[in-house]
């Protein structure tokens, strides 16, 4: 068995609510200066082998029209 962790977010380009979100939220809670605010999600799972992994994440993980993944193998 291996262990995966896949980081799933959205495209550059793409509009990102939850994190435009969380941006125009910051400064009502003190934390200034940040911008560019993006967020993803973070799968962790453990697979037989790391073969099909990237099909995985084109079929059901993520969506590959609007986000983009990364698959790192523990």
């Amino acid at each position: 068995m291996i262990s995966a962790r896949v980081l799933i977010r959205p495209k550059e380009g793409i509009l990102d609510a939850q994190g435009k979100a969380v941006e125009s939220a910051l400064p009502a809670l003190g934390f200034g200066g940040i911008e560019h605010v993006r967020v993803g999600r973070i799968v962790e799972l453990n697979a037989e082998s790391a073969d099909r992994l990237d099909e995985l994440c084109e079929k059901l993980l993520a969506n590959p029209l609007i986000e983009d993944y990364e698959i790192e193998v523990l």
